[in-house]
């Protein structure tokens, strides 16, 4: 069974603390979420640069766009085994998704940044990813899981290389933000394979081609 290892991003300098490990505490409940979710951020800084102001946006849009099909594949999972045994726990993951959402809906409405054109596509897509996973079981559902939360992960671990490459420190709340959610990703992952993925009937074949979806839409949520 193969966990991701969390590493621990530091900045350079004074900033060196800036970044803690996400989510811990306040997870008492099925319906809880990181205390850290109430805080706000100011996370793109103002900027006069062109270049630098189209990178932000995509990284936004696709984002917005990640977090928007993750909701409708737990909404189509729900729909499927909402009144069954697993319904809390698909409940704890769209509960985090919901907040990931929401934030970035905040943002992309204070920065006048168009979402992807793509989304009634993502809409349709995603909870029929979801329905159909759900229909081989619990397993087929957290299978789905797995796949979708580590190319999520995987996407937002390079957005946080490239912003630590540029400037750290003029990113702080940007990086302190998707390190977030990015461990809830990889804990839903995680989760996943707790709950039994890898024993659904071709779950590497199954792997493969939904995260071959997910790297696709990635690619076009950042262009269109």
């Amino acid at each position: 069974m193969q966990r991701f290892v969390r590493p621990q991003l530091m900045l350079r300098g004074s900033q060196q603390t800036i970044l803690p490990t996400a989510g811990q505490p306040c997870r008492n409940s099925i319906s809880a979420v990181p205390c850290v979710r109430g805080r706000g951020y100011s996370v793109l800084p103002p900027t006069n640069d062109e270049e630098e102001k189209a990178m932000l946006h995509r990284m936004m849009r696709v984002d917005h766009a990640g977090e928007y099909g993750a909701n409708r594949i737990y909404a189509g999972q729900m729909a499927v085994l909402g009144c069954t045994q697993t319904r809390p726990l698909i409940q704890e993951m769209w509960d985090q998704e919901k907040q990931h959402l929401s934030k970035f809906n905040e943002i992309l409405g204070d920065n006048r940044i168009r979402p992807t054109l793509l989304l009634p596509l993502w809409n349709i897509a995603g909870f029929a990813l979801g329905a159909g996973s759900a229909l081989l079981g619990k397993e087929g559902a957290m299978a789905c899981t797995v796949a979708v939360e580590e190319s999520i992960s995987e996407h937002y671990n390079s957005q946080i290389r490239t912003l630590m490459e540029k400037d750290p420190e003029k990113y702080t709340e940007l990086l302190q933000m998707i390190k977030e959610f990015r461990d809830d990703e990889m804990e839903h992952h995680d989760t996943g394979l707790e709950h039994d993925a890898e024993s659904v009937p071709g779950y590497q074949l199954m792997k493969a081609i939904i995260q071959a979806g997910c790297k696709a839409a990635i690619y076009v949520s950042q262009r269109v």
